[in-house]
């Protein structure tokens, strides 16, 4: 008689199907990519076949591994949402977790996060952070925040804020005072995004042509490492103006130019639609749209 095809091997493959990527999967199992893997290959030894097709740094699914994930995975999140029915439901302490993105947990969310603890000290809260979606399917993340174009399939997708672009720098470093030109800007070290993108955003929304240092200067991963760079007085940056108001309000740094620019991208608090009147989430999701001005 065959023996059963292992529920862990399976898991462990929807995971990377979802994921496409190993690294990720194991991430997101709390287990060792190399575990992973040797999950994987005992599924392509039992069937014979090849699951996946393996790059460098990615993967995909291969022919059989797209057929195999199409008639496998509805049932795990048939199975994750029945078991987060329950949890849900559960009587005691809840606990919530959010993902969101590191310069918005750490200059935005952090420092008023102590008045939905005193208003609901029932709900232990997590916050975890990551540049990518959290995998939201089987109650992992509770809810999600992020920024972008609101075009998230699957889920409900509430606007918080549409920020603006702003350009700060140290009081150190404009010892005149605030500028008089965006231009002007061009003169001073630069501070840069991830992409390098903000600093040509922001000059051409003022119709100035970028030079080409507007691109040039170091490059920090979230606005609030950018915002730590500002404050030495490295240069001037280009930063969200939700991010900066704390620096702003303490003094640390000054508006290099009063002169703020609207991006066309939004931040969106994300959850899953059958989970909208889960009683924890919808506290948090009433809590969060307060602070942010849209209850």
């Amino acid at each position: 008689m065959t023996s059963p095809v292992s529920f862990g091997a399976l898991r462990t493959f929807v995971e990377v199907g979802r994921q496409g990527s190993i690294k990720r999967a194991a991430q997101e199992l709390n287990v060792t990519p190399g575990a992973v893997s040797q999950q994987v290959k005992a599924l392509e030894a039992r069937f014979g076949i090849l699951l996946l097709e393996r790059g460098n740094r990615e993967v995909k699914l291969s022919a059989h591994g797209l057929r195999l994930f199409g008639k496998v995975a509805p049932s795990f999140e048939q199975i994750d949402a029945a078991v987060q029915l329950f949890e849900d439901r559960r009587p005691g302490p809840r606990s919530l977790v959010v993902s969101t993105t590191p310069s918005f947990a750490a200059c935005w969310l952090t420092p008023r996060l102590g008045r939905f603890v005193a208003q609901h000290p029932e709900i232990e809260i997590h916050i975890e952070t990551s540049v990518q979606l959290a995998n939201m399917t089987g109650g992992m993340v509770d809810v999600a925040i992020r920024h972008g174009s609101g075009d998230y399939p699957g889920l409900d997708t509430t606007l918080l804020f549409m920020p603006q672009l702003l350009a700060i720098a140290s009081p150190s470093l404009l010892i005149d005072g605030p500028l008089s030109n965006p231009a002007d800007c061009l003169r001073y070290p630069l501070l840069q995004d991830r992409d390098r993108a903000d600093w040509p955003t922001w000059l051409e929304s003022h119709g100035v042509k970028p030079a080409r240092n507007a691109t040039k200067g170091p490059s920090y991963a979230d606005d609030a490492l950018l915002i730590q760079g500002a404050i030495a007085g490295q240069g001037l940056a280009i930063v969200r103006d939700i991010y900066a108001a704390r620096a702003l309000d303490a003094g640390s740094v000054i508006l290099a130019i009063d002169a703020p620019v609207v991006t066309p991208v939004g931040y969106f608090i994300l959850v899953q639609p059958d989970r909208m009147t889960v009683p924890k989430i919808a506290a948090f999701r009433r809590w969060i749209m307060c602070e942010a001005g849209v209850a």
